[in-house]
């Protein structure tokens, strides 16, 4: 009676500190949307609040009249999302498969190699003048894929590690008794096994793709490069414009209206719409996320 008293009493202890714990994630997002949807002058005279006085969908207004810009940027967002994470995945493990093997040559050399990539880089200067000087990519779709996120060094290892102490060598030497080259082990056997671990990092690759705005200051410029801006260029760019219009420096009656932008609500309403995609997704891929992250973690 006694252990099953103290059992109660732990598992009640559990539960609530993860219920705070779920609040404490929560409630921050609950707290954007909500404020995005209160009236400014609420806003500003009481501060933040769950329970706003006035209720405003102004700030949804404006974003929606600029529509056709929102949704083009939304096409690139998922156009430079799906291509970019797909090839991050397919390069991170076809690199990460050879180092897995024991027998490759030089093994331990290359892993430094990828790991020391991690510690040191070329600087964001000589890069700039890599990719746009001889690569050309400035104003094109590729200037919001291939810098900083194409292949990720911390992806790699996380791969290797999996393929290295969750998938049998059982597996391999049979394989190879039958006849089976490295390519058919990789694509047959391996690809398919280690799908949790790829679809945690193909979530990490997604969401630093889906956040990645600075490609976009970089590499995109002029009207050329607008037309190319991510939903958050289009939003970043959005808040900047909104901050000037309302620092009072436009003159006439056109200054004094525009002084009157809800530019607080904005904001949160543009956070908002850039995190809404992620909550839609993430319970979809929320069962791979723990085995996977918790198996490539492992050292191997």
């Amino acid at each position: 009676m006694t252990n099953s008293k103290k059992t109660k009493r732990y598992q009640f202890w559990i539960n609530l500190i993860l219920i705070v714990m779920t609040l404490t994630i929560i409630l921050p997002f609950l707290l954007v949307f909500i404020s995005s949807i209160t009236d400014e002058t609420v806003l500003i005279r009481n501060g933040y609040s769950f329970f706003p006085e006035k209720i405003s969908f102004y700030a949804y207004q404006y974003i929606i009249r600029q529509g056709e810009k929102i949704l083009r940027a939304y096409g690139v967002t998922i156009l430079i999302t799906v291509v970019g994470t797909f090839f991050n995945l397919m390069f991170s493990a076809l690199l990460a498969y050879p180092l897995s093997v024991k027998t490759l040559p030089y093994r331990r050399q290359i892993t430094f190699f990828v790991f020391f990539t991690m510690l040191f880089n070329g600087g964001l200067v000589p890069t700039y003048l890599m990719y746009v000087n001889y690569f050309h990519i400035k104003n094109t779709i590729w200037a919001l894929i291939i810098p900083n996120l194409l292949l990720s060094a911390n992806n790699v290892l996380m791969i290797r590690s999996y393929f290295m102490t969750s998938i049998p060598e059982a597996l391999y030497e049979a394989a190879k008794i039958d006849g089976a080259g490295h390519a058919k082990i990789f694509f047959q056997i391996t690809f398919p096994l280690g799908k949790p671990i790829l679809v945690t990092m193909g979530l990490f690759s997604a969401l630093a793709y889906w956040n990645d705005w600075t490609n976009g200051l970089y590499y995109l410029s002029g009207n050329q490069g607008q037309k190319l801006y991510s939903i958050q260029n289009l939003l970043n760019q959005m808040i900047t414009d909104i901050q000037y219009l309302a620092s009072g420096k436009v003159a006439g009656n056109i200054g004094a209206e525009v002084a009157k932008l809800p530019t607080t609500s904005i904001r949160m309403a543009i956070a908002f719409i850039a995190m809404l995609p992620l909550f839609i997704i993430y319970p979809f891929l929320q069962k791979y996320f723990a085995e996977g992250i918790t198996l490539g973690a492992v050292k191997g």
